[in-house]
C-alpha cells in the first residue's frame, strides 16, 4: 500500500496571490504594517467580525500570545492558568513573559478547560493569576459567557484559538465581540493557512492598540519605545497569501467539512463508535484542521498509532504527551490532571488534507478497525 501521510498543506498556489505580489513590487513596501497587510485586517475585520473590535496581525501565533499576556496580565501576578491538553506553545508563551504556567483539568466531552476547577483556583491563589488562557481545543467554539464575565472583573483573559480562524457560534464568527484577545494561527497547517503567521483580535480596541504597538518595538508615533516591544509585524508576502486565501477559503472550509463527514460515516460503517470510539463533542460550526478521535479505555493511542505505521498510516497524538507531562513543564503547579491524563492516552489523530477523496478515507478507516481485530 501507498504510505498516506498525515498532513499535506495546501497553501494556496501562485497563480492566486500573484496579483498582490505586483502590488509590493509596485509599493516598494515589504513589511511595518504595509497597505497589504492594512487591506488583510479590514478583509478579516469586515467580512468575519462585521466591524466590531479591532485585529493585528502578528508574524506567528506564538508571539501573537506573547504580546497579548504581556500586555494585559496584573503586573503582580505570577501564574497563568491554563490546560495542559494543548500544544506546548501556549505555556511557552507564559514562560516568555516571566510567568509560570497553572496547569487545570479539562472537560470529558469537549476536552477544553474545566471552568469550575477555573474557578476554584482563582478563589485559591487570588491575586497570584496573572491572567488566563483558556484553549479553543481543535478549533472549538469554546463558551466564552464565564471568560468575559472575568475579564469584567478585572482578570485578564487571552484565548488560545490556533485553530479556530473561520468558526462559527450563535454569535457569528467565534470570538465577536469578547472583552479579552484572542489569538488565531495562519500556521500552513491550519485550515487558513497561509505558512506562518497569525491575528490578534478583540472586541476592546485599546487592547488591540497596545498590541500593535508593542509588536513594533514598543514605538507610537516616533521611534521612541514607550512599552516593552518586540517585532510581530507580518511581512508583505504574507498578507499577500493572505488575501489571496481569503479569496477562496469558503471552498477550502466546504472541503474540510466533507472530508471530516467521510470520516464519521467510515467510522459508522464499520461500527467503531459501538465499539467505544469517540469524536470530539465541538461546539459551533468549526473548520476541522485536524480529526482527533479518542479509543477506547482497553486500548493505548501509543499502540496504535505504532501497528498503523507498519501499514503506512501516518498518524499523530494531539496532545500526548501533555504538557504536564513534558520536561519543560515538569516542576509547574497543577490541578487534578485525572481527565486529561485519560484523554491523552487514547487520542490519535487521522491524516487530515484538503485533496483527500472518499476512497482514502475508506481505506483509513477500514485499516483501523482491522488494526484493532489484529492487535485484539
Amino acid at each position: 500500500m501507498k504510505p498516506i501521510p498525515f498532513l499535506r498543506p495546501n497553501v494556496v498556489k501562485s497563480e492566486l496571490y500573484l496579483a498582490y505580489l505586483s502590488q509590493i513590487d509596485e509599493n516598494r513596501i515589504y513589511s511595518n504594517y504595509g497597505p497589504l497587510n492594512d487591506t488583510f485586517e479590514e478583509r478579516i475585520l469586515q467580512e468575519f467580525f462585521e466591524g466590531e473590535g479591532a485585529v493585528s496581525t502578528v508574524n506567528n501565533a506564538t508571539i501573537g500570545l506573547m504580546l497579548a499576556i504581556s500586555q494585559c496580565m496584573r503586573p503582580n501576578g505570577r501564574y497563568a492558568l491554563m490546560p495542559s491538553f494543548t500544544f506546548s506553545a501556549t505555556p511557552l508563551a507564559a514562560i516568555w513573559c516571566g510567568l509560570e504556567p497553572y496547569f487545570i483539568d479539562i472537560y470529558e466531552d469537549e476536552w477544553s478547560m474545566n471552568v469550575d476547577i477555573v474557578e476554584d483556583t482563582l478563589k485559591k491563589l487570588g491575586d497570584q493569576v496573572a491572567v488566563v488562557v483558556p484553549y479553543a481545543t481543535f478549533g472549538t467554539c469554546i463558551d466564552l459567557t464565564y471568560y468575559n464575565e472575568l475579564q469584567k472583573k478585572g482578570i485578564p483573559v487571552v484565548v488560545d484559538a490556533a485553530a479556530s480562524f473561520g468558526a462559527r457560534d450563535k454569535h457569528g464568527h467565534f470570538g465577536k465581540g469578547f472583552l479579552g484577545s484572542i489569538i488565531y494561527s495562519f500556521h500552513a497547517t491550519k485550515g487558513f493557512g497561509i505558512g506562518e503567521g497569525g491575528l490578534v483580535y478583540s472586541g476592546d480596541e485599546g487592547i488591540i492598540s497596545n498590541v500593535r504597538q508593542a509588536g513594533n518595538f514598543g514605538y507610537k508615533g516616533s521611534r521612541e519605545s514607550t512599552l516593552k516591544g518586540l517585532n510581530s509585524k507580518m511581512s508583505e508576502y504574507m498578507a499577500a497569501i493572505g488575501l489571496a486565501t481569503l479569496d477562496v477559503f469558503e471552498q477550502k472550509m466546504e472541503s474540510r467539512k466533507q472530508i471530516k463527514q467521510w470520516y464519521l460515516e467510515q467510522m459508522n460503517k464499520w461500527n467503531l463508535f459501538e465499539k467505544g470510539w469517540r469524536v470530539q463533542n465541538c461546539s459551533g460550526q468549526i473548520v476541522t484542521q485536524l480529526l482527533s478521535i479518542l479509543s477506547p479505555r482497553d486500548e493505548k493511542a501509543h499502540e496504535l498509532i505504532d501497528r498503523l505505521d507498519k501499514q503506512g498510516i501516518e498518524t499523530r497524538c494531539y496532545f500526548s504527551p501533555p504538557c504536564h507531562r513534558q520536561k519543560q513543564f515538569a516542576t509547574s503547579n497543577q490541578s487534578t490532571m485525572a481527565m486529561t491524563e485519560c484523554i491523552s492516552d487514547r487520542i490519535i489523530s487521522l491524516p487530515f488534507w484538503e485533496e483527500m477523496d472518499t476512497m482514502l478515507v475508506s481505506q483509513i478507516v477500514k485499516e483501523l478497525a482491522n488494526t484493532l481485530h489484529r492487535g485484539g
